[in-house]
């Protein structure tokens, strides 16, 4: 006997009112982040940098050089970033100034940030037309059965592989400096609040280390350790030796060099659960065992339970890496089964910076 039907409740009109007002919210996301990457690209965060921390329309069209004619129309775009975070905005006197938010202190070109580089280079590259289209072939890639991600099915490359280089160099730089820039911000945050994790370290090989930034802060911190770089041979062939750090042109899923640990930062949530489990063993294999003190360092994304912003960019990253790439984002249990799948006996999760989680994975 087929169950009861169960009754619908209409939604009263102030909520299909706000439905509809969530409706173009939705609809037009893209609105606010294609504004994003026009400020980025104009340069506005690092300008208002320049003249003091505050800044007018008039003062950014002048110092921004844009025909005058253009401020009434800066002022929408600013007005909208400024609701979403991305600039303070401070009505307190007849002419509105614009201020940088913790956001856009992250922008800022030519300016250090102890422990973060600019995230300009990720802006546009998570907003360039690659991206923009993959996305926009979701629906098409749902139907396809293939296993390439959408954005290699759309333009026939893999990010980071190099097949992208011979296709297009200049997009291929900006997401290689986006790559660097996301994986090396907040480094120093972890030094200071995990520290413990290299003390008693000998030796620790950072996998997939890029241009050694890490590995030379970790060094500044904690000399006694002897630091190597494993990356691809088209990324170790770009890097000059500095006698600080030892690299090693290689394969990760083919062999990681022996260390006392293994770090590997924002690494695995570009890869699928099969070739996380794959690289996680040749870790595995570069160390001795836990009673020597032997240990895999992971540093990435934990997507938990709660509510609110940061949780909401977890998930947004996650159909990132669906869309970009075969990876995903991952909670601690799916963490805790590629562990053991990889042959790991243990794990341990030290600290959540922001939406980052650091473990510590035991043989």
């Amino acid at each position: 006997m087929a169950a009861e039907a169960q009754q619908l409740t209409v939604p009263t009109e102030a909520e299909l009112l706000q439905g509809q007002a969530d409706l173009w919210r939705h609809s037009l996301y893209y609105m606010t982040s294609m504004a994003f990457q026009c400020a980025v690209k104009l340069g506005v965060p690092t300008t208002i940098h320049s003249l003091g921390g505050a800044a007018s329309l008039p003062d950014l069209v002048v110092a921004l050089s844009l025909p005058p004619a253009k401020l009434p129309y800066l002022c929408r775009i600013m007005r909208l970033l400024a609701t979403s975070g991305v600039f303070a905005a401070d009505n307190a006197t007849d002419v509105v100034t614009y201020r940088l938010t913790p956001l856009s202190w992250l922008l800022l070109d030519g300016v250090a940030v102890e422990g973060h580089p600019s995230q300009s280079s990720l802006v546009l590259a998570a907003t360039s037309r690659n991206c923009l289209e993959a996305a926009m072939g979701l629906s098409d890639w749902f139907k396809k059965d293939v296993a390439a991600s959408p954005f290699e099915d759309l333009h026939g490359v893999t990010l980071f592989d190099g097949s992208m280089a011979e296709q297009d160099p200049e997009i291929d730089a900006v997401f290689n400096d986006a790559l660097a820039s996301h994986d090396n911000s907040g480094f120093l945050t972890v030094l200071r609040e995990c520290g413990t994790i290299f003390q008693g370290l000998e030796s620790l090989t950072d996998c997939c280390g890029g241009d050694g930034t890490t590995a030379r802060a970790i060094v500044e911190t904690f000399p006694q350790i002897k630091c190597t770089v494993l990356d691809l041979p088209r990324v170790i062939d770009n890097v000059q030796a500095d006698g600080v750090v030892n690299y090693v042109a290689g394969d990760m899923f083919k062999s990681v060099p022996p260390a006392h640990a293994v770090l590997i930062k924002l690494v695995l949530h570009h890869w699928s659960d099969e070739d996380c489990v794959k690289i996680l063993a040749q870790c595995k294999k570069a160390i001795p065992s836990r009673e020597e003190g032997g240990k895999v360092m992971v540093i990435d994304i934990v997507v938990d339970s709660s509510s609110g912003p940061t949780h909401e960019a977890e998930l947004l990253m996650d159909v990132a890496m669906m869309v970009m790439t075969n990876g995903r984002q991952r909670d601690e249990t799916d963490w805790s089964e590629i562990f053991t799948k990889a042959g790991f006996n243990d794990y341990k999760l030290v600290k959540k910076l922001g939406a980052r989680g650091v473990f510590e994975v035991y043989p």
